[in-house]
């Protein structure tokens, strides 16, 4: 049953992490695509923009090799604490995204702001003049790059919350991990592993040696040493009408 815990909480995390990379993902692949359609023009990229980009690529490695470690290094003191520290940071590091993109909150319809632009939602993206003969990305049109934008700005949200619960999963992984180090095979969990199953109270062995619980005893009893020690110096003849003054033998001594 406790191997069983441990193998549920790894299976967790795990999800956890697949899911965080997802979004991670998700929001680098959409600020890769517009920093190129920026970079193709020529047009001046905002740092915030390029911090977005670098902040999601560095997410999208760690849930990478965080998935690995859970795998085969999961629960164990030294990298379970260094997982719940990077966890929240990562919590912090898509906190810092969502605020960066936070123009996708508001509606694509009508006016819009969007990384690749401000001006109405069916205009171009990028308008800027380009040699004929020069490959470019395909800028989307301003209504599509705000819902991309907007999309970016949900998956941060949803990778926050992801992160913190993440840390609380290690933390749980963690205890148990340290809970099955430190008790063991033992005849309370069968010899297998873990702390074994918890007893009710009205489940509990009674803890009396079957020596010192009541009722008759085999053991002879023992008397003083002073009440076997003989009472007399030398020899000893028998009394009379004992078993060998009847036989004639007390005349032998």
């Amino acid at each position: 049953m406790a191997k069983f815990g441990g193998l549920f909480l790894k299976a967790v995390q795990t999800f956890l992490y697949a899911v965080e990379f997802c979004c991670a993902g998700i929001v680098l692949a959409i600020y890769s695509y517009f920093l190129s359609v920026l970079a193709d023009r020529d047009i001046p990229i905002a740092a915030w923009k390029k911090a977005v980009e670098g902040m999601s690529g560095i997410a999208v490695v760690y849930t990478i090799f965080a998935v690995l470690l859970t795998c085969f290094l999961g629960g164990k003191t030294f990298f379970a604490f260094l997982a719940i520290v990077l966890d929240i940071l990562f919590a912090a590091v898509f906190i810092a995204i969502a605020v960066l993109t936070r123009d996708g909150a508001g509606s694509c319809s009508g006016y819009v702001e969007t990384p690749l632009g401000d001006g109405p939602e069916d205009a171009d993206g990028a308008r800027y003049n380009v040699n004929d003969n020069e490959t470019v990305t395909v800028a989307v049109d301003l209504g599509l790059a705000c819902r991309l934008n907007k999309a970016a700005f949900a998956v941060s949200i949803i990778a926050v919350v992801l992160f913190i619960i993440s840390a609380a999963v290690q933390l749980a992984l963690g205890r148990h991990h340290r809970k099955e180090k430190r008790f063991g095979p033992s005849p309370a969990n069968n010899y297998t592993s873990g702390s074994g199953r918890r007893r009710f109270f009205w489940q509990r062995k009674n803890r009396t040696d079957p020596e010192h619980a009541g009722g008759m005893k085999n053991d002879r009893p023992s008397y003083e040493t002073a009440s076997t020690v003989p009472q007399h110096n030398g020899y000893h003849t028998a009394p009379t009408g004992t078993y060998g003054y009847e036989r004639g033998t007390a005349s032998n001594f």
